[in-house]
């Protein structure tokens, strides 16, 4: 026979003085004892609500055994596993039956006669024909704060349950939580690293269809910068050249941000690419891209985009801005830095018209376009200031005589060391478009 010393006895939590040396009752415990062992180590929560079940029964004596699972949002419990018993699966409101009061008061209850009690539910026995004659049921309860995670009850023991097989069933549902915690946990996991995975393939793919080059335009230089706020980005940038030589710069930013939009992005995208080979009218262009895609538009969604087309041998450039900012022409010469203003709505807004055709503006040499998202200018620090449009154009109109590159570096250094975090609150997106100055002697 196998004996338990105390600090084992007391692992359990069994009272020592309902065994004595000779109990057969021992049986139950070593039984108990052995499948607590196997839920130690199993991974696969099928697997271990029918150890759990089938264990139980075996080393109480009872006939039939079943583990309800808590759904607390809806207020049910339910299980996929009762021994010998043709249902498959049971669902049962917290407010109705035994287990329905043991899940509401989170108390073990032993009823020998539940059909004596008004809280027994006979609606399971009337559809399968079984019998209920008593009744063991034990609330399984998470070890951090007791959140119920589901209810074992134990069915007909010959012999009536007694208060040691109310100590063992205690006992036993704290090794059935720890074993469905760590299940949850392992699934959370395992969901976890697999929604990382498919995120950073998504990341790479939405890289990809983003400019994989600098356009080599005589006389002109262009930088980019671009950070998601999570893995994929609603931030949208390309420039498309055109047949007559021209260029056209455009740039998106689709409300909110995460995978919803980055697949309209990806729409945006492929909708432009296409219209760049017929349209070289910034206005047309937008517009037929705003009847492209608001179809794809759910409620509440809009994108704000603009799109300015660079004459490099006039040295001239034309815009249409569908509500987008922050976006600036800065000149060299004076540092004065000219808004560009709206000339429509952002997609997915009534149309309306600021202006009647696309704005012209002249480009000298060292001229700079400066068109971002608003990931730039809204970022807040610790203090709850805002970054803003004034600190970006000071440090554009600071450092407008280096490169387009170095302008952008300086811009993106200042913006995250303003937000001091390791991603960005919102997608962040930064396009210079820059006239080379006039070589000196």
């Amino acid at each position: 026979m196998l004996l338990f010393s105390p600090s084992e006895c007391k692992s359990f939590n069994v009272d020592e003085s309902f065994l004595p040396v000779d109990s057969p009752r021992l049986g139950s415990l070593t039984r108990l004892l052995e499948i607590a062992v196997r839920l130690g180590v199993e991974h696969d929560l099928e697997r271990i609500l029918r150890i759990a079940t089938q264990g139980v029964c075996e080393a109480v004596g009872c006939d039939r055994a079943s583990l309800f699972l808590a759904d607390n949002d809806k207020r049910e419990l339910l299980t996929r596993v009762v021994t010998e018993l043709e249902i498959a699966e049971i669902r049962h409101p917290f407010d109705r039956g035994i287990i329905g009061w043991v899940a509401t008061s989170l108390e073990v209850l032993c009823v020998p006669d539940p059909h004596q009690d008004a809280r027994w539910d006979p609606s399971v026995d009337r559809r399968t024909g079984f019998r209920t004659q008593n009744i063991l049921a034990a609330p399984v309860l998470s070890v951090p704060d007791r959140r119920l995670l589901g209810v074992l009850q134990l069915l007909n023991k010959p012999d009536g349950f007694d208060a040691l097989d109310e100590q063992l069933v205690r006992a036993f549902a704290a090794h059935v939580a720890i074993a469905l915690e760590r299940c949850r946990l392992e699934e959370e996991a395992r969901q976890h690293a697999a929604l990382r995975q498919t995120l950073e393939t998504g990341r790479k793919i939405q890289s990809s269809l983003l400019p994989s080059a600098l356009p080599i335009i005589p006389g002109y230089e262009v930088a980019a910068w671009w950070q998601p706020a999570e893995f994929v980005s609603g931030d949208y940038y390309d420039w498309l050249p055109q047949e007559n030589g021209h260029w056209s710069f455009v740039i998106g930013d689709v409300s909110g941000h995460g995978l919803a939009a980055a697949l309209l992005m990806a729409s945006v995208r492929a909708m432009a690419r296409v219209l760049s080979q017929t349209e070289s009218d910034p206005q047309a262009f937008v517009e037929i891209l705003r009847e492209s895609i608001e179809p794809d538009l759910s409620t509440g969604r809009f994108i704000t985009f603009l799109c300015a087309t660079v004459d490099p041998q006039a040295h001239t450039a034309r815009l249409w801005n569908a509500g987008h900012g922050p976006a600036y022409i800065v000149r060299a010469l004076t540092g004065q830095c000219e808004k560009v203003n709206a000339t429509s709505t952002p997609l997915g807004f009534p149309r309306l018209h600021a202006a009647s055709s696309s704005l012209a503006v002249g480009l000298a040499p060292g001229d700079l376009m400066l068109m971002g998202t608003d990931g730039v200018i809204e970022v807040i620090d610790h203090t709850g200031s805002m970054f803003g449009v004034a600190r970006l154009l000071d440090l554009v109109r600071e450092h407008r005589h280096e490169s387009a590159s170095e302008i952008v570096n300086v811009v993106a250094a200042a913006v995250q060391t303003f937000h001091e975090l390791a991603v960005p609150p919102d997608d962040t997106t930064l396009v210079i478009v820059r006239r080379q100055p006039v070589a000196t002697a």
